[in-house]
């Protein structure tokens, strides 16, 4: 092949090279020249079969072709890969001046009162307390006979209490009014020593700001040979300064009556109400935040327990009342509502898990 002929095929195949879109036609023009049968690899089997004098004429020749196809090849090559690069770039494309979307777990929200469950789960488990529980619907034996009420009390009123409709044997199952009858469940099925904390649903017919239908309690019971006031005293005081995370808190205790407690008193806690905000820990005034008492004789005797052997005591928090109390909310009838605007203003991060060590509101 002349000299003018090697010329004309790397033109031919410089500009198909340069016109090759994508790999595939790239690889087309490839194996048409340096592939087995190629163009240019013909041409180099034919240096065999050329004399010396031939062979160093033409040799230079033929291999400066290939070696400048291939050159053109792999630049081809690269750039069809920038292009592409550049092309998924775009379609790829954000822009982070955009705000983010908050991932699923980020959105979501625990409601106050689960949330107020779980911080007072984490202090009295440090305390040594387990969580018992009971169902909603109880009998007027647990509910108010074994807790000392006697017939006629007024919270066994109809106005007081949601009865149900009488069984088969013309008994009335109520919805509990307090957390109490899991009192009476745990003393007659456990032995003591006993520690436990009930949170659960309560039930009594009263609807206005700080009182609804269906509202939440926690119950703490201790029986063993010694617990005495002392001992409950030492309890609560911790819990409130665990609770709203205070370095002290100063409580007095307010005689009061409780049929299934004897004495029985209702805990104040210290409190500033300057500005419209409570603030616990510090000021002059008070505010009543539980009831508590020795567990009485009597509930000790219905539970199959000797007075005379074990004591106790017992004490009762309204969990919807301090939270409004620790975190600022106004109204009571909003927990209820399922407003999403409401749960997500005073609603907590589903990873936010309350602990002692890193803090209940971390």
């Amino acid at each position: 092949m002349a000299t003018t002929d090697l010329d004309t095929l790397e033109r031919d195949l410089l500009s198909q090279v340069e016109a090759a879109s994508d790999e595939a036609a790239l690889e087309t023009v490839r194996v048409a020249a340096l592939g087995k049968k190629g163009s240019v690899s013909e041409l180099l089997k034919t240096l065999g079969a050329m004399t010396p004098d031939e062979r160093k004429a033409r040799g230079p020749l033929i291999n400066g072709l290939r070696d400048r196809v291939q050159g053109a090849l792999a630049g081809r090559r690269e750039a069809l890969a920038e292009a592409a690069l550049e092309a998924r770039l775009a379609a790829e494309r954000i822009d982070v001046t955009l705000p983010l979307r908050e991932a699923p777990d980020a959105r979501g929200r625990i409601h106050p009162i689960s949330q107020v469950m779980e911080e007072i789960t984490a202090i009295f488990a440090d305390m040594g307390f387990s969580v018992a529980e009971g169902p909603d619907i109880e009998t007027d034996e647990l509910n108010f006979t074994a807790l000392n009420f006697p017939p006629g009390h007024p919270a066994r009123e109809m106005h007081d209490t949601f009865f149900l409709a009488p069984d088969a044997q013309g008994k009335r199952k109520v919805l509990r009014t307090h957390t109490s009858p899991v009192q009476i469940r745990t003393m007659r099925s456990k032995a003591p020593p006993i520690r436990v904390i009930i949170p659960g649903r309560t039930y009594r017919h009263d609807s206005d700001q700080t009182h609804t239908p269906m509202f939440h309690q926690c119950e703490g019971l201790v029986i063993d040979k010694a617990a005495n006031i002392a001992n409950l005293k030492w309890v609560l005081e911790e819990f409130c300064r665990a609770f709203f995370e205070v370095e002290a808190v100063k409580m007095r205790f307010r005689p009061s009556f409780f049929p299934f407690t004897e004495p029985s008193a209702e805990v104040d806690i210290q409190c500033s109400r300057k500005g419209g905000e409570i603030r616990f820990g510090e000021g002059t005034d008070w505010l009543e935040i539980l009831g508590c008492g020795m567990v009485h004789p009597n509930v000790l005797r219905n539970c199959g327990l000797d007075p005379d052997e074990v004591q106790g005591f017992a004490f009762g928090v309204g969990l919807d009342r301090i939270a409004m109390l620790k975190y600022g909310m106004p109204d009571l009838r909003p927990f209820f509502e399922a407003d999403v605007r409401w749960l997500d203003h005073y609603g907590f991060r589903p990873l936010d898990v309350p602990s002692l060590v890193a803090g209940l509101t971390a």
